[in-house]
């Protein structure tokens, strides 16, 4: 099987990574790619946002398989033009990538297939706004209702900073969408749909805010780990018959099948489970870890999903150590990233045990040195036989990283290690408790 891989993040180096190690896969090509993707395989300078150029590289390689990493080549309709040509993708259409593209279009169809989710309201005015957020009451959640690499939205108590992220959002053209708070911790749980069926992969948490103690503005991600050994029993399955499931018979009903990955935000409140929100494509940095401890072959997985197969496919297998990803990133980050600085100390790295190094925002300068290019330059990912072990691995492969001015959290898992996480009771409902696919 030859597989071609769009994007250009850490996401895709880690879906590179997890192909190349499937027997299945003879061959892997990736489009930009990065640094750490081209090392491994041929990769090609098109834009992945441009349908026509994915689908004409697509076919003049021969892959029988594309698989669409960021939610930007998504919404564009890279994937309808990849169909189009033949070539089975991984990856929905431009209209089933609404889901995230537009989250008053993700809490319509929420609405319609009886989702748990939070209340909402739609503002295109900054007097609609200015109620919505009255009506909700502190902490203030503001989003901007199209795509914004995750870090569009606003928590905050402050009334005057949430109308100014909607003041902007408003600026640039869009709408907000305003929503109640949810309490308790946050889950990310990936999907895999084919149009009709659905298989869970293993749960993680994530870590948005630039800062330790989630402090600071969010960013598209700082960290993450699995699995979540306080995640209540029989969550993943909750989550497939209440969320997943009927959201997928819905896009399948409006005649908008979907196929990908359907990413579903959880939030685990005193009132039960609830959607944060939906993206249409792998997180990142879950996806690191979450990869990191898959032990399916991942190639003939996502063709299963391509053809509408999944009901076929191998049941999953995990490892049973734990993966902890922790980002390091530019100096600025979240707000102008610096870029151009060398990147040092990764062959080191990568001589730890247990622990690999996922490229995101790199490339190569004119001498051949690995520099940055982007905000979040790179993971480093880490198993261990348990998150404390996994923890220090990954920070001790941290520790070796030289970047001018680079950053990272220091507390991705901590609580978790500690134990400090807690679930209400209540979180989860009352539905019968059967095996999970994750």
């Amino acid at each position: 099987m030859k597989v071609l891989v769009i994007g250009p993040g850490g996401r895709e180096h880690a879906i590179v990574r997890s192909l190349l190690a499937d027997p299945n896969v003879s061959e892997v090509h990736a489009a930009p790619g990065n640094a750490g993707i081209g090392k491994l395989v041929p990769t090609y300078a098109i834009d992945g946002n441009d349908p026509d150029a994915v689908a004409a590289l697509a076919t003049r390689l021969g892959v029988d398989l594309v698989v669409v990493g960021p939610e930007a080549p998504l919404a564009a309709g890279v994937s309808d033009a990849v169909r189009a040509a033949g070539i089975p993708v991984f990856g929905p259409s431009k209209a089933a990538a609404q889901l995230e593209a537009s989250k008053a279009f993700a809490k319509q169809i929420m609405a319609e297939a009886g989702v748990p989710t939070a209340m909402a309201r739609v503002a295109g005015t900054i007097e609609e706004a200015a109620d919505a957020l009255d009506a909700f009451g502190t902490p203030y959640v503001v989003k901007d209702d199209g795509l914004a690499a995750g870090k569009g939205v606003v928590v905050t108590r402050n009334r005057d900073e949430a109308l100014a992220h909607a003041q902007s959002c408003f600026d640039a053209g869009g709408t907000v969408v305003i929503e109640e708070f949810l309490d308790g911790p946050e889950v990310s749980l990936f999907v895999l749909c084919d149009g009709r069926n659905t298989v869970a992969l293993s749960p993680a948490q994530d870590f948005k805010r630039i800062f330790d103690n989630d402090e600071g503005p969010n960013t598209g991600g700082m960290g993450a780990y699995t699995p979540l050994e306080w995640a209540p029993e029989g969550l993943v399955q909750e989550v497939i018959d209440r969320v997943a499931q009927p959201t997928v018979d819905e896009m399948a009903r409006r005649g908008t099948p979907f196929v990908g990955v359907l990413f579903v935000g959880l939030a685990l409140t005193s009132r039960g489970t609830r959607v944060i929100e939906f993206n249409v494509r792998f997180g990142d940095p879950e996806t690191q870890a979450v990869l990191a401890r898959l032990k399916t072959p991942l190639g003939a997985l996502l063709l299963a999903a391509a053809k509408g197969e999944l009901d076929k496919a191998e049941e999953l297998r995990w490892s049973k150590e734990t993966a902890v990803a922790v980002v390091v990133a530019s100096e600025n980050y979240p707000d102008t990233p610096r870029t151009g600085e060398r990147i040092r100390g990764l062959k080191k790295v990568e001589e730890l045990e247990g622990v690999h190094v996922i490229h995101a925002g790199t490339k190569l300068d004119e001498e051949g040195k690995v520099v940055s290019a982007g905000g979040r330059v790179l993971a480093v990912v880490a198993l261990g036989t348990d998150l404390v072990e996994a923890r220090e691995r990954a920070y001790d492969g941290v520790e070796l990283v030289q970047l001018e001015g680079g950053q990272f959290r220091t507390d991705i898992g901590g609580k978790a290690a500690r134990g400090e996480i807690k679930v209400a009771s209540t979180a989860t409902s009352s539905l019968p408790v059967t095996k999970a696919k994750a």
